[in-house]
């Protein structure tokens, strides 16, 4: 269960979040890309009409938060009409573009006019030098600045996500100083998970990611953008620990904030660009396929669905832990450091009482 603006939301009916891969494809060859994309789209890909069914289907679920993501969705011209089609079904699209040539001014104006409601782009330093290496496309910081800059223009709030690794983390208090500076409506702080392109190398330790908590806690407290953690559902607990208190609902001018204890298959789930259903974009353990059945059925029926959203399931430290309903660790970490998606967390250095 979670509490979304006073009513109940029962996650073994509905998600919070439904995340749309429309495409693998995208120009960009970063290094820690979760799907390892591709220049050419897959003729495998859902058409424009099995989108416009999917995303029937989602609406009749009800998400706070649906989201079109890649790959580079712009790789796809029926993404506007995707993103139409998704508005008019009385969703609040999202837009997840790469910063590429096709990420225009115009582009996101076009966003706008076809009703888009959120747009996240992805910036990973405070300066081209370092974010171009890590994204392996030189321009593509330049890119992101104008997309962001044009999208507060049009008034479409911006997400900004940020990945943590080894070679961003030191850069990570100048990111601040620039975010602020753009007037985005939130920084989501990625944690890396091993899997696509990403290595094991790249990750930070767990020590660091809970002094990594404290600053970014500490941050959240002077910044005008709300902080939220990605494949850190640890964060939780820290901000519990620390007498804050997670934020709810929706936030002035910015996107639905998760309740508690959203994880993979508990509230989120995630299709890919033939259909494919997971618990989530790095856990790559498929629950079925929107082709053969439909969406609410395989994320309220599929034994892998419900067996995660059962805490009772977890064990090692995760399944000892006090806050384990609150936070249940990444399943998509533990799965891809230990092979047991119901193992502990690597990246948490909490011990229970």
């Amino acid at each position: 269960m979670g509490e979304e603006g006073g009513a109940v939301i029962d996650f073994n009916v509905s998600p919070f979040v439904v995340i749309w891969e429309n495409t693998r494809a995208c120009d960009l060859a970063c290094v820690h890309c979760r799907a390892a994309a591709q220049s050419r789209r897959s003729q495998y890909e859902l058409t424009t009409e099995e989108g416009f069914r999917l995303i029937d289907e989602i609406a009749t679920m009800q998400p706070k938060v649906f989201v079109l993501t890649g790959g580079d969705p712009l790789k796809r011209e029926d993404t506007y009409a995707l993103v139409r089609h998704a508005r008019d079904k009385g969703l609040e699209p999202s837009l997840t573009p790469s910063a590429t040539p096709l990420l225009t001014e115009e582009a996101v104006t076009r966003m706008k006019e076809h009703g888009l409601g959120r747009m996240a782009v992805s910036l990973d330093a405070s300066n081209a030098a370092l974010h171009d290496d890590f994204r392996r496309v030189p321009g593509s910081f330049d890119i992101t600045l104008r997309a962001i800059r044009q999208a507060s223009r049009e008034n479409i709030p911006v997400q900004v996500n940020t990945t943590v690794t080894r070679r961003t983390i030191a850069d990570l208090p100048h990111m601040v100083e620039l975010l602020t500076s753009l007037r985005i409506a939130m920084w989501s702080v990625f944690f890396a998970v091993p899997t696509g392109r990403a290595k094991q190398s790249d990750l930070v330790t767990a020590f660091e990611v809970e002094e990594l908590f404290g600053f970014l806690f500490d941050t959240s407290k002077r910044v005008p953008f709300s902080i939220r953690t990605t494949e850190a559902m640890h964060y939780r607990r820290y901000v519990l620990q620390n007498g804050g208190a997670m934020p709810l609902g929706v936030q002035p001018n910015g996107p639905p904030r998760a309740p508690r204890g959203v994880n993979e298959a508990k509230g989120f789930v995630f299709v890919s660009h033939i259909g494919d259903v997971y618990p989530s974009g790095f856990l790559p353990l498929k629950a079925g396929n929107v082709k053969q059945q439909p969406l609410s059925e395989i994320y309220r029926t599929s034994p892998l669905f419900i067996d995660l959203r059962d805490s009772n399931n977890l064990h090692g430290k995760c399944g000892r832990c006090e806050f384990r309903d609150l936070c249940g660790g990444s399943r998509a970490r533990a799965w891809s450091m230990t092979g047991d998606v119901f193992g502990s967390d690597p990246l948490c250095a909490y011990q229970p009482a």
